[in-house]
C-alpha cells in the first residue's frame, strides 16, 4: 500500500504567508531606534566687524563613535572634558583670503538637547589676525573625519551688513560631510542700507502682527475725531481739528516708544518680559475707557506718551535678541523705529477718513461704544494670561483673524462710514462748540 504524503502548498497559498513575513520584517526595521534620522551636527555663525562668533553642536551619539569612547551627558562635561574640547579644536581651521590663518576659540562647552538629542554644545569664536572680518574659508571635519554618512549643517544666523539677522532669515552655507569638509563663507559684503533695510521690515512686521500694539493704537484714534465736553465726548467742530488731534496723538506715542526703546536696547533700563506684556494690555484697557468716557481733557494724548515708554520696552525685547554690535546698533533703532512709524501711518490712512466721516453722523457713538467694548474685553483676557492667571486666551482665533485681515477690517468700517453717511442724521456745532444732531 502506497503511503500518502502531504500535499504541497501552492505559491498562491504561501503568498499570504511571505507577505506577513515581510511586513513583520519591514515593522522590526521600522522599530522607534530607526525611525528618527541619523543626528547631524551643526554650525551656526554669527558675522561681525571684526569677529565671527557661534556655536558648534556636536552629537553626542555619534561623536562617541567618532573618538570610540563611551560618553554620556555626565561624562563628556567630566572625565573627558579636556579631551574633547581639544579633539575639537583641532579640526577646526579658519583661512582669510590672504592666506592668513585665524585664530580658533572654544568656549565653555555644555550640553543641551536638540531635537530629542544630547548634543555638545561650544561657543565658537573666530578672529582675523587684521581684526576685519572678509571672507574666509572655514575647514571643518569633527566626527565626519571618522563617520561617511555624518553630516554638519553649517549656518550663518547673523551678517548685518548682508540683512541676515537673528530671526527667521538665517542663511545655510552648505554642508560638511566626509567628501566637503571646507566651505566659503562670505562676509564683509553688502552695506548698512541693507541692515537698514532689514531692520525697518522688522519693525513693519513687528507691529503689523502685533495685535495689542494695532489695538492700542485704534483706541488712540477713536475718540481722536472728538473732543471732550462736560465729561462727553462730542464730535470735533472741523475735519481739520480732527486731524490735527490725531497727529499729535501719533507723534505722542511716537516719542515715548522711540525714547524707551533706545533705553532698552542700549541697556540703561532692562525689565523682564511679562510685566511689561502685561503694562501693554493695561495700556489698551485705560485707553479703551478713555474712549468710551474721556478719562480728562485731550487724554488720548497723554495715554499715548505715557504707555509708548512701556510699547518701547516691548519693542527693544526683539532687538536685544539680535545680538548686535556696537557699530550697528544706531542703524538698527533708526530702521525699526521707521519701520514702526510707517506702519503707524499706513493704519491712520487706513482707518481715519472713515472714522472722520463716521463722528459727523449720528451712529458714531454707538460704533466708539462698540468698538471700544471689544477692545476692553480682549484687554482685559491678555492682562489674566500675561499675569497667568489663565493659561489661555478664548479670543486669540478672532484677534489673530482681524491682524490677518487688516483690509477686510478697513473696507467693513468705510462702508460704515459710507452708509451711515447716507442715511443716518448728521451733528453739527454751533457757534459757542455745543454739538447738535442736524437731519441728513
Amino acid at each position: 500500500m502506497r503511503r500518502l504524503l502531504p500535499a504541497r502548498p501552492s505559491a498562491a497559498r504561501l503568498l499570504p504567508t511571505f507577505l506577513l513575513a515581510a511586513l513583520i520584517l519591514i515593522g522590526g526595521l521600522a522599530s522607534p531606534a530607526g525611525a528618527h534620522p541619523m543626528s547631524t551636527s551643526a554650525v551656526l555663525l554669527d558675522v561681525r566687524d571684526d569677529r565671527v562668533e557661534g556655536e558648534v553642536q556636536l552629537p553626542v551619539d555619534r561623536l562617541a563613535v567618532a573618538v570610540d569612547r563611551d560618553l554620556t551627558r555626565e561624562t563628556v562635561l567630566g572625565a573627558e572634558r579636556a579631551f574633547l574640547k581639544r579633539y575639537t579644536a583641532e579640526h577646526i581651521t579658519a583661512v582669510g583670503e590672504d592666506d592668513r590663518p585665524w585664530t580658533v576659540r572654544l568656549g565653555t562647552g555644555s550640553v543641551r538637547t536638540i531635537d530629542e538629542v544630547a548634543h555638545l554644545v561650544y561657543p565658537l569664536e573666530l578672529r582675523p589676525p587684521d581684526g576685519r572680518v572678509t571672507t574666509f574659508d572655514l575647514a571643518y571635519d569633527v566626527i565626519v573625519e571618522e563617520l561617511l554618512t555624518h553630516k554638519v549643517i553649517a549656518t550663518v544666523r547673523y551678517d548685518f551688513d548682508r540683512g541676515i539677522l537673528k530671526t527667521d532669515d538665517a542663511e545655510t552655507l552648505g554642508v560638511f560631510d566626509f567628501d566637503t569638509k571646507s566651505l566659503k563663507v562670505p562676509a564683509g559684503e553688502g552695506s548698512w542700507i541693507r541692515g537698514f533695510a532689514t531692520t525697518a521690515g522688522l519693525g513693519i512686521e513687528h507691529v503689523g502682527e502685533g495685535a495689542d500694539h494695532l489695538l492700542f493704537l485704534l483706541m488712540l484714534l477713536i475718540p481722536a475725531p472728538l473732543v471732550a465736553a462736560g465729561g462727553r465726548w462730542r464730535a470735533a467742530p472741523s475735519s481739520r481739528r480732527s486731524i490735527v488731534r490725531v497727529v499729535h496723538v501719533v507723534t505722542a506715542f511716537a516719542i515715548g516708544h522711540s525714547l524707551t526703546l533706545a533705553l532698552a536696547a542700549t541697556g540703561v533700563i532692562n525689565l523682564p518680559t511679562r510685566p511689561v506684556e502685561t503694562l501693554i494690555a493695561l495700556s489698551i484697557a485705560v485707553s479703551a475707557v478713555h474712549a468710551l468716557r474721556p478719562l480728562v481733557t485731550r487724554g488720548e494724548i497723554l495715554i499715548a506718551a505715557g504707555f509708548g515708554l512701556v510699547h518701547g520696552l516691548a519693542f527693544a525685547s526683539l532687538i536685544s535678541d539680535l545680538g548686535l554690535d556696537r557699530g550697528s546698533l544706531v542703524t538698527t533703532l533708526l530702521g525699526f523705529n521707521l519701520g514702526i512709524e510707517l506702519t503707524q501711518l499706513l493704519v491712520v490712512a487706513l482707518m481715519m477718513p472713515s472714522l472722520i466721516v463716521l463722528a459727523r453722523t449720528a451712529f458714531y457713538p454707538a460704533f466708539r461704544i462698540g468698538v471700544a467694548l471689544l477692545g476692553l474685553l480682549f484687554s482685559i483676557s491678555w492682562m489674566l494670561e500675561r499675569a497667568t492667571l489663565t493659561s489661555t486666551d478664548p479670543f486669540e482665533g478672532i484677534q489673530t483673524w482681524l491682524v490677518d485681515h487688516p483690509l477686510v477690517v478697513a473696507v467693513t468700517v468705510a462702508a460704515l462710514a459710507v452708509i451711515a453717511r447716507r442715511t443716518a442724521p448728521q451733528t453739527s456745532s454751533d457757534g459757542d462748540g455745543t454739538l447738535r444732531a442736524g437731519a441728513h
